[in-house]
């Protein structure tokens, strides 16, 4: 694997460590929000809210776009199929494993 992936994947697990932006992930997922609408979803200042979105971004989980005075958050699907495919390098060799034995 490429060590730029690697140091990518640091910042993405990171970020998912914390149940909030897990939480934020999991809103974006039906599409794109402003941060005053994921922050009405939580008991926590606009800053803080900030705070956990620059750490989204610096993640690559989400990306941003403006539309005249609103930046909107959303999904990047991308980072996430990366993420799936390491993930699955495991599966197939812990199935590989079990068909060489006999099971």
């Amino acid at each position: 694997m490429n060590p730029g992936v690697a140091m990518g994947f640091q910042e993405t697990f990171k970020a998912l460590s914390d149940p909030v932006r897990r939480d934020i992930l999991v809103m974006l997922k039906k599409g794109k929000k402003s941060a005053g609408e994921i922050g009405e979803k939580f008991d926590m200042t606009g800053a803080t809210i900030s705070y956990h979105l620059s750490i989204l971004k610096k993640a690559d989980l989400v990306k941003e776009s403006r539309f005249k005075n609103f930046v909107y958050y959303d999904l990047n699907t991308s980072i996430f199929e990366e993420i799936m495919l390491w993930f699955g390098q495991f599966e197939k060799e812990h199935n590989k494993g079990e068909e060489e034995n006999g099971k």
